[in-house]
């Protein structure tokens, strides 16, 4: 899989960066919307390892980007963007973050039990069937299974959708599991807070009051280590604000202020 699309006409001064990690393509409504007045990046992680994954984006940005971009993190992708960030400083004149998920492993302990709590009968049947087969090394169905699994996920983790296509490209349980376990790890020490310290870009917080991420572990965090830092709640809104009903108009109207604005 190439790991690289672009949306609009260069310069592309802006990039969207796709959650999972391992199930890239989710972020490209967002990026079409965006290229309507400028170019759009839409990198493609493909690295099964957190330093890998870093290096690839940087690489991307590197090439294709016109430095410093605004640089958009969805969920696992804000996550990335935020090491990306406080690693490669230069690269980012604003750091936008969507969905993101808590900064200190304290906040990610119901994250699952919340979903969990939205799901119906033959859905939870669903949810025992996958996580069992994400499970087992030998399953030889696993990527087709973190697909259905992030879908399922999609479901509990949406306020009022509207209707519209899932565009996840493919599904990578190698990429997940490297990436997430290293992830975790950093998240876990306290390490992945305090390289926050290193980030000299303003930074806004966008978040859902009904995801399951808990907006306490990013609002309250990153508010005390970081120097230039906003947060906005949207309310009715679940993980993905461009696919709900009551906050996609308003969300798009403060993603673009962002970035236009600057």
């Amino acid at each position: 899989m190439k790991n690289l699309r672009k949306y609009g006409n260069p310069p592309f001064t802006a990039a969207v960066v796709h959650g999972g990690p391992g199930a890239p393509g989710e972020m490209a409504p967002v990026a079409r919307e965006l290229s309507s007045s400028r170019g759009v990046l839409e990198p493609l992680q493909t690295k099964a390892t957190l330093e890998g994954q870093v290096d690839e984006l940087r690489d991307i940005l590197e090439e294709h980007g016109a430095l410093p971009v605004t640089l958009i993190g969805f969920s696992w992708g804000a996550m990335l963007s935020f090491i990306f960030t406080a690693r490669n400083p230069q690269f980012v004149k604003k750091l936008i973050l969507i969905g993101s998920g808590p900064y200190e492993e304290k906040y990610a302990a119901n994250i699952m039990s919340t979903r969990i709590s939205r799901l119906v009968k033959e859905d939870w049947e669903n949810f025992l069937f996958l996580t069992e087969t994400l499970n087992d090394s030998s399953a030889k169905n696993r990527d087709e299974a973190l697909c259905s699994f992030g879908k399922l996920m999609s479901k509990a983790d949406a306020y009022d959708p509207l209707p519209h296509e899932e565009e996840l490209l493919e599904c990578n349980c190698e990429i997940f599991k490297g990436v997430w376990e290293e992830a975790s790890k950093l998240r876990s020490s306290g390490k992945l807070l305090e390289l926050g310290t290193k980030i000299t870009c303003p930074v806004v917080a966008i978040h859902g009051n009904y995801d399951p991420h808990p907006y306490e572990g990013v609002r309250g965090l990153l508010s005390g280590v970081l120097n230039d830092f906003r947060f906005v709640l949207l309310e009715k809104c679940g993980h993905k604000p461009w696919i709900e009903r009551e906050a996609k108009e308003r969300f798009y109207n403060l993603l673009k202020k962002e970035i236009y604005n600057y």
